[in-house]
């Protein structure tokens, strides 16, 4: 870095310089042809050089031009967004200028270099356009900037130590169409505004007139002898509800579905139910883990749970390693105490983990409702699809059949142990799960 910072130039030549003295050596070489061609090349020299020594006079000078990148927000993985920068031009004279970033592993720059014209005795803020292709925390570096005046032989560039931090949360848009989908009238009826089902839920909210529809279990016979007519009782979703999220973050998360890993579309997932936990007022709590328990905090009050689960949560990565599921189910035994929904990320392709999984899920589904959460592969449906034409073909389906018999078991198992399973394609992951958590707040099942 110290010798790549020795050799930087605080200035070097502009494309109209390049143009120009193409233009010049032009001219000369047609001046070996014929002679006046020469004078004109003469010329040109002439009024270049005096072109550059009035750029090289005019500025302006380094003092004169600030730069700045402006804090950036959370970005979401995938969503297009942006980078700002303030430019301020102290001299009378207007400049262009571009700026180039340094190398950010969490981020695509859709364009090399961001560039704009300033007005003198100005500023202006402009945004260079990004992709975050992965999700974390990372520290910025220092800004590469190049200025040039009206004339532009001359650009002169420098190196602006412009600190700060990105952070890239998981893609919450699911969360956003969800909730414009119009057809998705339970939602409205669940409430996210009241979380309201007639017949259902624990918490008294009013005495109405029965209808038709209405369950006779719902009749209130104290208010139907006292008015006269038949009463029945309206009851609210309970509100201010657990919710535990376990991650795992062992190796049976690191495969890669598409273009992401499937521990990424669980995290996308998991803060997308938070979100919508958040809006029925219950408290979330997380715990990710992989050989150790990596984050954990136990289910708060809601005015600040979902920022401190995405804060937890957002920049943990899968580890290649075998996964503790008997210290995270401990944590959770300890910690959450209430009856609570445990939704659980995990992937079981693997018989040894199954096992583990399965002996832990049952002592922990006899307090709580869980929710697993798998992925099944697109692979397993293509090996299975395809007719074997090899011998190779043939052993790729006697595996991929072997995976898809112990996942069923393995879901027949937990089903049997009151355990609700998810098991969809990883795309559809995080619709399948609000939708299990809805129809779990309008059954009032916790």
């Amino acid at each position: 870095m110290n010798r790549l910072h020795k050799v930087f130039l605080r200035a070097w030549l502009g494309p109209r310089a390049y143009w120009a003295l193409a233009a010049i050596a032009a001219a000369f070489a047609a001046g070996a042809l014929a002679g006046p061609l020469l004078w004109i090349a003469f010329a040109a020299s002439a009024l270049f050089l005096a072109a550059f020594a009035a750029d090289a006079a005019i500025g302006p000078s380094r003092s004169q031009i600030e730069i700045e990148r402006l804090e950036p927000d959370p970005f979401a993985l995938r969503s297009p967004a942006e980078l700002r920068y303030r430019i301020r031009n102290a001299d009378p004279r207007a400049v262009r200028a571009g700026i180039i970033e340094g190398p950010c592993a969490l981020l695509r720059f859709d364009v090399d270099e961001t560039t704009a014209s300033v007005a003198g005795k100005s500023e202006a803020i402009i945004a260079s356009p990004v992709t975050p292709v992965a999700r974390g925390t990372l520290q910025l570096g220092e800004l590469f900037v190049w200025y040039e005046n009206a004339i532009g032989l001359i650009r002169r560039r420098m190196r602006v130590p412009a600190g700060g931090e990105v952070r890239v949360y998981p893609d919450l848009s699911a969360v956003e169409r969800y909730g414009t989908l119009n057809a998705r009238n339970r939602i409205i009826e669940a409430g996210l505004r009241r979380l309201r089902l007639r017949g259902a839920g624990t918490e008294l909210e009013s005495v109405r007139d029965w209808s038709d529809g209405d369950p006779f279990r719902a009749i209130n016979w104290k208010a139907t002898a006292r008015r006269g007519r038949v009463m029945v009782t309206q009851y609210e979703v309970e509100r201010s509800q657990n919710v535990m999220i376990l991650l795992d973050a062992g190796r049976l998360m690191t495969p890669r579905v598409d273009e992401q890993r499937k521990f990424d579309y669980a995290v996308t997932a998991a803060m997308s139910v938070a979100s919508v936990a958040a809006l029925a007022n219950d408290k979330v709590g997380v715990v990710a883990f992989a050989g150790a328990i990596l984050r954990a905090c136990a289910p708060r009050a809601t005015g600040g749970s979902l920022a401190r689960v995405a804060a937890e949560i957002h920049d943990v990565e899968p580890r290649f390693e075998e996964s503790d599921y008997a210290q995270a189910f401990a944590y959770v035994r300890t910690h959450v105490r209430k009856r609570s929904l445990i939704v659980f990320f995990t992937d079981m392709v693997d018989p040894v983990a199954q096992s583990t999984v399965l002996a832990q899920i049952r002592l922990l589904s006899r307090r709580h409702l869980v929710v697993c959460a798998f992925m099944n592969d697109a692979a397993i449906d293509r090996a299975l699809a395809a007719e074997p034409r090899t011998t190779t073909g043939v052993y790729a389906a006697g595996v991929a059949l072997e995976l898809q018999e112990e996942r069923r078991t393995a879901s027949a198992v937990l089903t049997r142990l009151g355990v609700r399973v998810i098991d969809v394609p990883a795309r559809e992951l995080t619709t399948a799960l609000i939708d299990q958590y809805l129809q779990i707040k309008q059954r009032g099942l916790l």
